[in-house]
């Protein structure tokens, strides 16, 4: 499947179908089991993160580049805090629905700007560049030139989340392509993080923290890494 193709399936999926199940997911109303694990692990990647930004004091007026913002839910508390934020997302209705709760939180659009882009479109300078739960969508061959263009954005530091590519887990993933399903439209790629943390060291960044969130059906690895 080429990149474009990728793309395309991605775009087209979550402006239909996968917009309804995932601003489900991302909300606080009612779902499923597998829906609210999945939720649950999400939360934990985003508290993790929100820690991180937190510990280091530094928030208000931060500059934030939310690369693949979904509706919002890093973006906000963010912008809460006090950071400039820009949020990106390639669907427009998750652009759409993020706006809907930023207005909702009472937000200033001063403080947060959400667009509809796609990652390698992004363009500017960002003191952070966080991506979280979006390199899942990308094949092993994309995601060197996508980490490449990320961290020309960040002035100061990449936070990224990927699904990580183990043993036990590529088993896990094996079964469950075994059983139908609507979250099968989109494919769910895997990354060894050896392989991640080469291609940030090369650009001249270093790893300063790392944690691992995991539920029964979500598993995210977290790399911060800063400019040495």
């Amino acid at each position: 499947m080429t990149k474009t193709d990728d793309k395309t399936i991605v775009r087209d999926y979550f402006n239909s179908t996968g917009f309804d199940r995932w601003q489900r997911i991302y909300g606080d109303g009612q779902v499923n089991k597998f829906q609210l694990d999945i939720r649950k692990g999400h939360q934990q990647t985003v508290d993790t993160v929100l820690s991180w930004l937190q510990a280091d004091d530094n928030l208000p007026g931060l500059s934030i580049c939310d690369a693949g913002c979904g509706v919002g839910s890093l973006s906000i508390p963010l912008a809460k805090a006090g950071s400039v934020v820009y949020g990106s997302d390639i669907s427009e209705k998750m652009v759409s629905e993020a706006h809907q709760r930023a207005k909702s939180s009472l937000i200033s659009i001063d403080n947060v700007n959400f667009v509809t882009q796609d990652l390698e479109t992004l363009s500017g300078k960002y003191h952070t560049v966080i991506c979280l739960d979006v390199l899942i969508h990308y094949p092993q061959g994309q995601v060197p030139a996508m980490i490449n263009h990320l961290i020309s954005l960040a002035e100061s530091r990449l936070i990224i989340s990927f699904a990580p590519k183990t043993l036990a887990l590529s088993i896990l993933k094996k079964v469950g392509e075994l059983f139908p399903g609507s979250s099968k439209t989109t494919r769910a790629y895997q990354h060894r993080e050896v392989d991640l943390i080469k291609v940030i060291e090369s650009n001249g960044f270093s790893i300063q923290r790392q944690a691992m969130n995991s539920t029964s059906f979500y598993y995210s690895c977290l790399l911060e890494a800063v400019r040495k």
